[in-house]
């Protein structure tokens, strides 16, 4: 509060630099490349990518589908032009199943099932497909373990942005209805994205780009887990608008009773600073022991909201909310007139109490006596 600005510039400046990995999200779920160097997966998945090469740990599958012709011969057709795709190294020849009219081809790709060229393999064979379909009426899919796991990240890929819109949508409401201000939503929102993509980058730096994997007994770098940003952004949201609502809670309960801006964040942030900090250590406790356990799934989640929960508490909420504050003064609690009619007043805070008459003395005993 000495520096509000320099305090805003500084923090805001940290965090964004340590999100900057986070550019380079890529997300996937794990397999036997992600697990602990001494597990006999592991080992295996090590064996099959040194003798056969790492494709051979992902195979992909392909289902031809052909009513009304030579059903053989169209699944060797089809297997000739899936030879042709780049980053394919074995195609197996077409295996009849139970109908007569499917076959099964397996896909070899040259690179593992984390590696992006399998991505782009995968969208290529659909796109053959699809060609193949239009020209000679067989039906091609797609399936497999790394097929899978390629369409469930992309699927939750896709769904983070909306996730994220309608969690902060609603919490800008509810925060102007229970605060009756504008700025306080908006800073506690700015403040949870910066939490949010700070975790995200130092999940990115030490999981994907293997910075301090070594010392921190990481065993594997690739992709970070799909359904980790979902996850992170849930739970740290949560903590977040519990420490955002401990800390300004007093300091607009102080502000009600005395209009002093800068002194109501004092005394307000005096009354909950303790908790606030007593509940962050709690938390980040609590997720770091999760870190020691060689799991691909549990070690990042673990990290990210160990490290997340601890960002928002002590950079973002106990440094610069009261720094937001105090550079803007009477203008945190304003709230426009005609806003304020249309949203309810929960009186959360009981503040409508403290501004009723006390009775007088006379009152009190009369009272007193009925």
């Amino acid at each position: 509060m000495a520096k509000p600005l320099l305090t805003v510039l500084a923090t805001a400046g940290v965090l964004l630099t340590l999100a900057v990995p986070a550019l380079d999200l890529r997300l996937s779920l794990p397999d036997n490349g992600s697990a602990a160097t001494s597990s006999s997966e592991r080992m295996a998945y090590d064996a099959i990518t040194a003798k056969f090469g790492p494709g051979f740990n992902g195979p992909l599958l392909v289902v031809t589908d052909t009513h009304g012709t030579d059903a053989a011969a169209a699944s060797v057709n089809v297997a000739t032009r899936l030879a042709t795709l780049p980053g394919v190294k074995v195609v197996s020849p077409p295996a009849p199943t139970a109908d007569p009219g499917q076959h099964v081809i397996q896909v070899i790709p040259t690179t593992g099932p984390e590696d992006t060229s399998t991505d782009r393999l995968v969208s290529d064979i659909r796109a053959a497909g699809a060609e193949i379909h239009r020209s000679t009426g067989t039906s091609v899919a797609v399936t497999g373990t790394a097929a899978v796991n390629i369409d469930v990240s992309k699927r939750l890929g896709d769904s983070l942005l909306p996730f994220v819109a309608i969690v902060i949508g609603l919490s800008l409401v509810l925060l102007m209805i229970v605060f009756r201000s504008v700025v306080i939503p908006l800073k506690a929102t700015v403040g949870f994205l910066l939490s949010a993509a700070a975790a995200l980058g130092a999940v990115v730096a030490l999981f994907s780009w293997g910075w301090g994997a070594g010392m921190l007994g990481v065993p594997h770098s690739g992709p970070v887990v799909s359904f980790l940003p979902i996850i992170l952004i849930g739970v740290l949201f949560g903590l977040a608008m519990d420490y955002e609502v401990f800390l300004v809670a007093g300091m607009r309960e102080e502000w009600t009773q005395t209009r002093r801006a800068r002194q109501s964040v004092v005394d307000g942030a005096r009354h909950s600073t303790r908790v606030v900090t007593a509940a962050a250590l709690i938390m980040f406790a609590v997720f770091a022991g999760f870190f020691s356990l060689d799991d691909a799934i549990i070690k990042p989640i673990a990290f990210s909201l160990a490290i997340g929960g601890a960002i928002d508490a002590f950079a973002v909420r106990m440094t610069l909310v009261p720094a937001v504050l105090t550079l803007v003064g009477r203008h945190a609690w304003w709230l426009p007139a005609r806003l304020d009619k249309v949203l309810p007043d929960l009186d959360i805070e009981g503040t409508s109490l403290t501004e009723r008459p006390q009775p007088s003395a006379a009152e009190r005993q009369s009272a007193a006596v009925r």
